[in-house]
């Protein structure tokens, strides 16, 4: 196949979910005006309106992308969404949802930052984010339960993030430690074939966009053939 017929049939893959650039455009706009409250509060907003809303990408599939992003250095809701924004549209889609992401906070620190270079210490400025301390807290204990519903979906799931939670909370113990001990946790119960450990399935009652396309059709986009 010709590098031409190649470009067409991965410019033709990237519409088969039927979702349009411009579509998927606006609703990364909406997810980064949104996205308060730092990655859980990101990552909820994502999942509520990419997954409930949009059903654009499956329960399974979200959550399977988020446990890798979650083990790659960098902030992971941002990943998440590049990831999803490829998935859709490819190397476009990918980086308008990862750079649309960090916009909002880039025109607010460079808003604040001007406030500051031009009048010192402004009290109302103290008190407005005195006063959102409680708005981003409830928002982050919010997407905790809303993500975490999902992702522990048996007794030994909620005992893993339990003594993962008293690890760090109270005994300081290292991130990076604490993943690798579920990671072990959860190969050797997969290994004994225990049912809490078996991966989560794409797709549900309804179809999402992105699980519409075939795993075949897939395969061929990316060996271009």
């Amino acid at each position: 196949m010709t590098d031409l017929a190649a470009t067409e049939k991965v410019g033709a893959q990237d519409h088969a979910h039927g979702i349009s650039f411009n579509e998927a455009l606006l609703v990364w706009i909406r997810v980064a005006i949104l996205s308060f409250g730092g990655p859980a509060g990101q990552i909820a907003v994502m999942h509520r309106i990419l997954v409930e809303e949009k059903n654009w990408i499956s329960e399974g599939r979200f959550l399977h992308a988020l446990n890798y992003c979650m083990l790659l250095p960098g902030p992971e809701a941002q990943q998440l969404a590049t990831y999803i924004g490829w998935l859709l549209h490819r190397t476009v889609g990918g980086i308008v949802a990862g750079g649309l992401f960090i916009l909002p906070g880039v025109f607010a620190i460079m808003g604040l930052s001007y406030i500051y270079a031009a009048y010192g210490n402004v009290g109302f400025v103290e008190a407005l984010f005195f006063g959102l301390k409680a708005a981003v807290l409830a928002i982050v204990i919010q997407a905790v339960f809303r993500v975490g519903k999902r992702a522990l979906r048996n007794p030994i799931m909620i005992a893993i993030a339990a003594i993962g939670f008293i690890a760090i909370f109270f005994f300081g113990a290292p991130f990076p430690l604490i993943i690798i001990a579920a990671g072990i946790v959860g190969f050797v119960g997969a290994r004994l074939g225990r049912p809490e450990f078996a991966a989560i399935e794409h797709g549900g009652k309804k179809t999402a966009a992105i699980d519409s396309i075939s795993a075949a059709t897939l395969d061929d986009v990316r060996r271009g053939a």
